[in-house]
């Protein structure tokens, strides 16, 4: 919902002082500008990527606008109660876990499926990390679309000024001075569709997802961390001790205040 917000208040600040300073919001509308642009840039970009990258823009973008801050705090927590339970129960206890809860994190239900069946400490490690590293490079591919796209869009706006401007002056000698001003300012609008789009649409998206990224490599990195030290038979209090060191000082602050909750 961040993103939608952020997305619309960069674009109604323009809209907003452009009409503050006189203009006319029907002046900003130009679809021929708006077709080499959007077309160029959607065109640049299937030709920089793969068919079946491109196709998953949908979800990319899904991502993008629906993905929620980890709460790694939280998973400490759950992962210290876990491991409870497997000291007093056996690891064979987690069958019932992974059974019970249905909104399990599917790369948690994984990692613990594979101690249930006794798969070994190294295996387990190196199928959740490939499976991590599969995850982001999608999430680095949706980003470089982007990123692409923020790059080639300025570009096609230039062409469309410059296609604008060899059309003013081919008619130079059969033009008023007042439609040769009009048409000057229509051809510069493909340069604002270009300029406009790049830095407050794709670069920030490009962005966003390159941060959300970051935070699912933390998240799956401290969820593979904590598999194994259950797996070990790692005290408690010790796992969640170890497994600090992915917290910034503000989760490591929510952490003693949830771990005090639950003592009390």
């Amino acid at each position: 919902m961040s993103g939608i917000i952020a997305i619309v208040l960069g674009f109604a600040s323009l809209i907003l002082a452009f009409i503050m300073e006189g203009g006319h919001l029907m002046a900003l509308l130009k679809p021929t500008a708006a077709i080499i642009v959007f077309g160029g840039t959607i065109a640049a970009v299937m030709l920089s990527f793969p068919i079946g990258t491109v196709k998953r823009i949908g979800k990319v973008m899904k991502v993008a606008f629906t993905a929620k801050d980890k709460d790694l705090s939280q998973l400490i927590l759950y992962f210290k109660d876990l491991a409870f339970k497997t000291r007093k129960n056996g690891l064979l206890s987690l069958e019932g876990e992974i059974s019970v809860d249905d909104k399990l994190d599917p790369f948690i239900k994984k990692g613990l499926q594979m101690i249930v069946d006794g798969v070994e400490p190294q295996s387990v490690r190196e199928i959740l990390e490939l499976e991590a590293d599969m995850t982001s490079e999608r999430h680095k591919a949706g980003a470089a679309m982007f990123d692409s796209a923020g790059g080639y869009a300025p570009t096609m706006g230039i062409i469309g000024t410059v296609m604008g401007l060899v059309h003013v002056l081919g008619g130079l000698a059969s033009s008023s001075p007042d439609q040769l001003g009009e048409s000057i300012a229509t051809a510069f609008i493909a340069t604002l569709y270009g300029v406009g789009t790049a830095n407050l649409l794709y670069l920030p998206l490009g962005g966003r997802l390159k941060n959300i990224d970051k935070q699912e490599q933390t998240e799956k990195n401290l969820i593979i961390e904590a598999i194994l030290f259950i797996q070990e038979g790692v005290n408690p209090n010790t796992l969640a001790e170890k497994l600090k060191g992915f917290l910034n000082k503000q989760e490591l602050l929510k952490l003693e205040e949830l771990d005090k909750k639950v003592e009390a």
